[in-house]
């Protein structure tokens, strides 16, 4: 039991702290560097800091839930989610670091919620469990939606790491209801999204 709280633990720290690597190739790999004057630079970092930290979240919330998941099958897809996660955490921290920004300080904030937030729920039984992951990675795909709208139209490498997260958000959001997902009361969604502008807005400027 001990090794496995370590394990836990030292996942956290490589989260916040070590630099996340991705096994599929970026997204922005083979594409162009646009000139983006310094209000446009700002702008882009700001928004590609807001998804890193929302990846941070995700990340937490994914350990949180396996923690507590009582089906090995809903654990592992936890786990294989999780991964997709980390590569996501690896191509916003780069991008973000390109444009000339950093990263947000609130992160171990928004890890530890995330974290106590998702084994809670994970208590409450699978499909409860499947069900919050499910309406989370849709509000986490609206909200990259937007910002593919947001994002300087010349920005095409912000752009496709945007795209392709979008694309795997909705997967995972497929993955959970096809598991058992329940769908959330509406006042829990709302809760959800209230929360989610709180960490957007903060993160966007901190």
């Amino acid at each position: 039991m001990l090794d496995y709280f370590i394990i836990e633990f030292d996942k956290g720290l490589r989260t916040l702290f070590s630099e996340a690597h991705s096994a599929r190739p970026a997204p922005d790999g083979n594409v162009a560097d646009a000139i983006l004057d310094d209000a446009e630079k700002k702008h882009a970092a700001a928004l590609m800091r807001v998804n890193h930290s929302g990846e941070v979240c995700a990340q937490a919330l994914y350990q949180g839930q396996a923690l507590t998941a009582r089906d090995p099958a809903v654990q592992q897809k936890l786990q294989q989610a999780a991964q997709e996660e980390t590569e996501h955490l690896a191509w916003t921290a780069k991008r973000v670091h390109e444009l000339g920004g950093h990263l947000s300080v609130l992160n171990p904030l928004w890890y530890t919620g995330s974290l106590v937030m998702g084994a809670a729920v994970g208590l409450l039984g699978d499909k409860w469990n499947l069900g919050f992951l499910a309406e989370t990675e849709k509000q986490v795909g609206a909200h990259l939606e937007s910002h593919l709208n947001k994002l300087p139209i010349q920005d095409e490498k912000s752009r496709a790491i945007v795209a392709q997260m979008y694309c795997d958000e909705i997967s995972h959001a497929e993955m959970a209801t096809a598991l058992g997902g329940a769908e959330l009361p509406q006042p829990v969604q709302l809760a959800m999204q209230l929360n989610g502008k709180v960490m957007t807005n903060a993160s966007y400027w901190i």
